[in-house]
């Protein structure tokens, strides 16, 4: 959520960052919230006049009994009761105005930073890096669900006879491939000072509203009524709610988490090539990585924890590229996000296995996550957060990428976590 201050001493800037995520009706809803931020203070003012006055009054009526003025007295005591019920009145008012002014600004995205690039969808975002050669395969290659048949590592049609499809069930090797990535991945980040942590699967609405999911992807999300929890869509959320009304002490940022999770979407609208075998899941697994930072530090965090995943890339041996999100395509809660996609050979394709981001004191200011500065005065704290990284895409190009007349050959790295080199 964005500062109110923020947003009333920087109103054009904050306009005009908006603009780049291509926000609608920007400056009607900006002067929305400037508008019911005065009605609101004007409602206070008037109530604590009130409240005043009636303190004022009271003592007056003491004086009056004691001079024996009795009439007077209760005069006063009938203007205090009027007064009351008008204060009650106004502080409803009140109320009334400070819970539209709060889903005013729960409702607005956060300002990406002004070197986000300008655009309306992903066909706008801008390659920043490449590394890797794509590899070259024979013509009768196949693509990583017609591999996983053929090996019988991944089984889609059991995961759809057992719950639905885009719930797969890794057998034998498969299986071992994703436990092997996962503790290739958190062994990884330990070496980089990332503490683990392994969180609860389900949120409840308070979380899911801090770290911004709700009210924004509510749909997206898998929801249990019954006990008002949801479904972690990623680890981000309950990992950076650990931090939920805190007061963090400064001297310990960079504060650096990794969980492993699985990870629930509903991925509703989700169809066509792009949603074929692993390409796209409504459960799968993920390591995530999440920094708590000072804010005059966290763009360079940023910029560690790019590094992190494109180490992570590197020794497995994949092709990636390295994209700047456009406004258009930048989410809700983001300031600044940086995807990170692996070349498919047999699909030909890009596909994306990480997003790594600063939301800045965004989601820091939803969950009044704070510090203390150098002069004892509370600040908001920087959050981040990357994937370190989603499996599902991963072991789509390792078996893609990796595919020979005798098997698919699995990397290095990952040997000693197999206790095979090849499937």
């Amino acid at each position: 959520m964005l500062q109110l201050q923020y947003i009333k001493e920087h109103t054009t800037e904050v306009i005009n960052r908006l603009k780049i995520k291509n926000v609608e009706n920007v400056e009607a809803r900006i002067d929305e919230i400037i508008h019911l931020d005065e009605k609101r203070r004007q409602l206070q003012a008037q109530a604590d006049n009130l409240k005043a006055e009636q303190n004022r009054i009271a003592k007056q009526i003491g004086q009056l009994m004691k001079d024996g003025k009795k009439a007077e007295a209760e005069e006063s005591k009938l203007q205090t009761a009027r007064m009351k019920t008008e204060e009650k009145e106004v502080a409803s008012q009140h109320d009334e105005i400070e819970q539209q002014l709060n889903m005013c600004l729960i409702s607005l995205p956060n300002a990406p930073h002004p070197t986000v690039p300008i655009g309306k969808s992903d066909k706008d975002n801008v390659v920043v890096a490449e590394y890797g050669d794509k590899p070259i395969l024979p013509s009768n290659a196949l693509p990583h669900w017609d591999l996983c048949a053929k090996y019988d590592i991944v089984d889609f049609e059991l995961g759809n006879k057992i719950t639905g499809a885009g719930f797969p069930v890794y057998k034998g090797k498969g299986a071992r491939l994703q436990r092997a990535l996962i503790n290739f991945f958190l062994d990884e980040a330990a070496k980089a000072g990332y503490v683990e942590v392994q969180p609860p699967l389900m949120v409840n609405e308070a979380s899911g509203l801090g770290t911004g999911q709700l009210p924004d992807k509510e749909g997206q999300m898998y929801a249990i009524p019954l006990d008002g929890f949801y479904m972690i869509p990623t680890a981000e959320v309950p990992i950076t709610n650990i931090y939920r009304n805190c007061v963090v002490d400064s001297s310990k940022f960079p504060i650096r988490h990794v969980g492993y999770s699985e990870c629930f979407r509903r991925e509703a609208g989700s169809y066509g090539k792009d949603v074929r075998g692993l390409n796209r899941l409504h459960e799968f697994s993920k390591v995530e990585i999440v920094v708590i930072e000072h804010p005059d530090k966290s763009y360079e965090r940023l910029e560690e924890m790019k590094a992190h995943v494109g180490g992570l890339l590197n020794k497995l041996g994949l092709p990636y590229h390295i994209l700047k999100l456009c406004g258009g395509d930048i989410s809700f809660t983001s300031a600044m996000t940086f995807d990170f996609e692996v070349w498919s050979a047999a699909q030909q394709r890009w596909l994306e296995v990480s997003s790594v981001s600063n939301f800045e004191a965004f989601q820091a200011n939803r969950m009044h996550l704070r510090y203390k500065d150098e002069n004892g005065k509370m600040q908001l704290a920087h959050t981040l957060n990357g994937s370190a990284l989603a499996l599902p895409r991963i072991v789509a190009a390792l078996l893609e990428n990796n595919q020979t007349p005798d098997g698919i050959l699995m990397p290095q790295c990952l040997h000693q976590y197999l206790g095979f080199d090849k499937v």
